[in-house]
């Protein structure tokens, strides 16, 4: 997990500057890191908290943004069928992608015994330095001096996430989508516009890989 932490580390630290800077309580705020452990929906929350969006389009924003770790989910499944089931949940809290790669590659290298005590490794020390980077961020974010404006590393490292994920065409069609429709829909009411832009480039993917599929 140590080559991800040197990427990671510096985006939850960024996420507690912002979570210190926004305007909602600085627990909602650190709570984020805990309760969602997820870099985009984190972002999501805090800047539609901050906004004043509705709740429910903050719920709904989550849900959509961490869909994929449904899939991610499918992919552990068959390496945690005969554990228990309170061990299969406590594990599944950790999916993100970090840590499905890393536990992907220790399942196929070691028995799975060993496989399951690698997971669990890597899996906390990535949740207690992700904790750890956005408790220092929100704890010395709000005496930053805000000409850093350290609050545009989060949408440059999401962007740059976005460009090396673009390798097929329903990956590029929903993203030009979502972005096409974030733009026009800025001034939508109840802060909806983000909700709005993440559905319409999911359901744009979706739509572009079914047409692949047909013959």
């Amino acid at each position: 997990m140590a080559p991800w932490l040197l990427g990671i580390a510096p985006f939850g630290l960024v996420i507690g500057v912002s979570a210190a800077r926004a305007d909602i309580p600085l627990l909602a705020g650190w709570l984020t890191a805990p309760l969602l452990f997820g870099g985009s929906a984190q972002v999501a929350t805090i800047g539609l908290l901050a906004a004043g969006a509705a709740p429910v389009a903050v719920v709904i924003a989550v849900i959509a943004i961490n869909a994929r770790l449904v899939l991610y989910s499918a992919t552990m499944a068959p390496h945690w069928r005969h554990q228990p089931r309170w061990w299969q949940a406590a594990a599944a809290y950790f999916i993100v992608e970090p840590t499905l790669a890393v536990g992907v590659a220790g399942y196929e290298a070691l028995d799975e015994r060993r496989a399951h005590r690698h997971y669990t490794g890597a899996a906390v020390t990535l949740w207690v330095a992700w904790l750890g980077a956005v408790t220092i961020g929100t704890t010395v974010g709000a005496g930053l001096p805000a000409g850093l404006h350290l609050e545009f590393v989060v949408p440059l490292f999401l962007a740059g996430e976005v460009v090396h994920r673009l390798r097929d065409a329903a990956i590029l069609h929903a993203a030009a989508i979502s972005a096409l429709v974030a733009v026009a829909a800025l001034s939508m009411p109840l802060r909806l516009g983000p909700i709005t832009a993440i559905t319409a480039g999911v359901a744009t993917g979706l739509l572009s890989e079914r047409r692949a599929q047909q013959p």
